[in-house]
């Protein structure tokens, strides 16, 4: 079952960046902080345990279902220590390496098949749906019949039956990149026995940064007053504790327009194993919900209540979403771990740059004091049924 309900002093949300094999890198901060919050309170704390919304884009969408979904134990299917071990084992099933034959695939059809993707996510969460997760998730896909983004939510899965997909179709539905997989297709049914389609691909080309989705769902249960989150006042964002993970940025940039302008129309497609309108339609997306996420929580005087981790030194194979060798993969991890070593940095809401923040310490420390904060909030909740009194000494001193 789920946790209990939001009652204070913060409503707790957790935001995972899509970026292909990338996800790897947010796996690593969420295998920290789970160990952290295991060291307080035992070692089958899990994540879902502590945040009342978990959000995740593409990659970031898939990881959100498995450490949300229930097992036979009505436990997380994964601990997230296990999540870079199941990128190990799965990356180059779904992302194989036939580059002798890539432009040729790209040209008439999908980079890669469906297939083993799909057959891993049945294999991981066959049956199981929306509604049974054990926290409240947000899981963003676009569907290309309507021509708008479909946003999977918890909240909406319990009020309408048409909304409760398999958690199998959503993640295929988000992880659909344009180019890289087939855009998929399902379907449900509702309570009257309507059929609702659905036609989706990647969530990546709206939401790449999923958390803005996370925090909207939330207000808009507070517009409906809803008694899941009676601490919440419509955007009042002093009541929102948010952790956001990005899946890395290359170094400098990707493109100037120089280079640019020499490019035929299939370069936009395929350029040195990469795909730049993917890219760019995603990178757009995160640096806007960064952006703006930077400015609401500055201007409720809560910019501590925001941590976005970050890793912006990224090179050109390792920003590849689909780079699955052994090689690539073990890098991302030592980029993951020497991520939790660099300062706390904060979008500069002047030049846009994510600059390191006096005096925080680094993203380790931080994330230390974010397990306590949650660690202290969710024994509260457990032991009361109203909302605690906040301990501003704690909020101050999160980052």
């Amino acid at each position: 079952g789920r946790k209990s309900k939001a009652s204070g002093p913060h409503v707790t949300i957790l935001g995972i960046d899509g970026g292909g094999v990338r996800g790897i890198i947010p796996g690593v901060i969420l295998a920290f902080l789970e160990e952290k919050l295991q060291e307080l309170d035992g070692p089958c704390a899990r994540l879902a345990d502590y945040f009342d919304v978990i959000a995740g884009t593409s990659i970031g969408g898939l990881i959100t279902a498995m450490i949300t979904a229930p097992n036979s134990q009505n436990r997380p299917l994964l601990a997230a220590k296990d999540i870079v071990k199941f990128f190990l084992e799965n990356s180059a099933k779904i992302f194989p390496n036939s580059s002798f034959r890539t432009l040729y695939r790209i040209c008439t059809g999908p980079k890669y098949s469906s297939k083993h993707h799909h057959n891993i996510l049945k294999k991981y969460m066959d049956g199981i749906h929306l509604r049974q997760t054990l926290t409240h998730v947000v899981i963003p896909a676009y569907d290309i019949k309507l021509q708008e983004p479909c946003i999977f939510s918890t909240f909406e899965a319990k009020m309408d039956m048409s909304k409760d997909a398999f958690l199998s179709d959503i993640c295929m539905g988000t992880t659909a990149a344009p180019t890289f997989f087939s855009p998929y297709h399902f379907e449900t049914r509702g309570f009257s026995g309507n059929v609702k389609g659905f036609n989706l691909i990647d969530g990546s080309v709206f939401a790449q940064n999923p958390t803005l989705l996370a925090i909207n769902e939330v207000i808009k249960k507070a517009v409906k007053k809803s008694s899941e989150f009676p601490v919440m006042i419509p955007q009042d964002y002093t009541k929102f504790l948010v952790l956001s993970l990005g899946t890395g940025q290359v170094a400098g940039g990707s493109y100037n327009a120089k280079e640019v302008s020499k490019w035929n129309m299939l370069n936009w497609f395929y350029r040195n194993g990469d795909v730049p309108i993917v890219n760019i339609l995603s990178e757009a997306s995160q640096g806007v919900v960064d952006n703006n996420l930077s400015v609401a929580f500055q201007a409720f005087q809560s910019t501590d209540n925001y941590i976005r981790i970050q890793e912006v030194g990224l090179n050109g194979n390792e920003a590849a979403m689909d780079n699955a060798s052994e090689k690539n993969l073990e890098q991302l991890i030592c980029i993951g771990k020497k991520l939790l070593d660099k300062p706390v940095c904060r979008r500069n809401l002047d030049t846009g740059e994510f600059e390191p923040i006096p005096d925080k310490g680094t993203n380790r420390e931080a994330l230390i004091r974010l397990a306590k904060l949650l660690s202290e909030q969710q024994k509260r909740r457990s032991f009361s049924s109203t909302p605690p009194c906040i301990d501003l000494s704690l909020t101050r001193s999160l980052l």
